[in-house]
């Protein structure tokens, strides 16, 4: 009997700080507008977004022991995501987020502070067994440190379980890029491709994009990967199924375009730990990440009521 898809999220909390520029946003001198603090991280985004696309969730993570640390576990749990696995810390248990948005929704600047990963590194090496064994399919943010993303890269592989990178700040897998290998879907920008490639990716044709995925794809030997082109949709291959193709965005409205990529990572993962084809979970992920869009925080909150009236969704998860 097969079993219910449950996931294992592997990654970081953050607070952002985000700055919203009311009018036409100039960095050398003083912006009116508004200033929001908002739950982050890629971790978290993508827990509480498989939370609320009805995907069973368990976080691993730390977290500070403060009021506005008690307030993150708050919302995950609200989520239904299991965070029995979140690590409560006096401090750097979370990172920080200082973000710049201009006049359209677009990020103008950011400045990142990472959170301590001992105590992270210290769970997935004492429970990372048991934490992979009890969930159906693992995701990971691959740029924790490089023995985190090793470790349970090598765990998931004992164990026969699929495993989904998104990358974060590139510090690790650019430096290790054999970690791409084992992953079952790599889910990237094209600015990071860019990097991974070693070529111009962002300004090749669809046409020539899709032939720059299929040849490093089959270099590396990962199972799929995905490159999404911000407005301009995304790119994807599964050389198992030979899936190849281009998938455009769907018409949003821009409010704030952090966080899009998670939600399309998320949208993706539910799609294929649901059993759909790449080519249909690249759909949800565009779908998730074009409501993300519209909305002011990092994640949708109305993805319940967004997927239950989506006959995509409907009809395909």
């Amino acid at each position: 009997m097969n079993l219910p898809p449950s996931v294992l999220v592997i990654g970081t909390i953050f607070i952002d700080c985000k700055g919203f520029a009311k009018q036409n946003y100039h960095p050398s001198t003083r912006n009116l507008g508004n200033i929001q603090f908002v739950h982050g991280g890629v971790g978290r985004n993508v827990a509480e977004n498989l939370a609320n696309l009805h995907v069973t969730t368990c976080f691993a993570s730390s977290v500070d022991a403060s009021a506005i640390g008690k307030e993150v576990i708050g919302r995950l749990q609200k989520s239904k995501v299991n965070t029995n696995y979140l690590i409560e810390t006096k401090q750097l248990g979370m990172g920080m987020w200082l973000a710049i948005l201009d006049e359209k929704g677009d990020l103008a600047g950011s400045i990142s502070q990472m959170p301590d990963l001992t105590l992270l590194e210290e769970l997935i090496t004492s429970k990372g067994v048991d934490l992979i064994r009890q969930s159906t399919h693992i995701t990971l943010e691959l740029d924790l440190n490089f023995q985190i993303a090793r470790s349970v890269i090598k765990l998931a592989a004992e164990e026969k379980k699929p495993i989904y990178g998104v990358p974060g700040n590139l510090d690790v897998i650019l430096h290790h890029r054999e970690l791409l290998d084992h992953l079952d879907c790599f889910i990237c920008n094209n600015f990071e491709a860019d990097l991974f490639f070693e070529l111009n990716f962002t300004n090749l044709t669809i046409a020539q994009k899709l032939e720059s995925l299929i040849q490093f794809v089959d270099r590396t030997g990962m199972g799929s990967m995905v490159v999404t082109l911000g407005e301009k949709g995304a790119v994807y291959y599964n050389p198992q199924t030979k899936e190849v193709g281009y998938q455009p965005v769907f018409p949003v409205k821009l409010v704030d375009s952090s966080g899009a990529g998670d939600a399309f990572f998320s949208g993706t993962v539910m799609g294929l730990v649901k059993g759909l084809s790449l080519k249909e979970a690249v759909i949800c992920g565009t779908k998730v990440a074009g409501w993300t869009i519209e909305s002011t925080e990092n994640t949708c909150l109305d993805l319940p009521l967004k997927i239950k009236e989506d006959e995509f969704f409907i009809n395909y998860s």
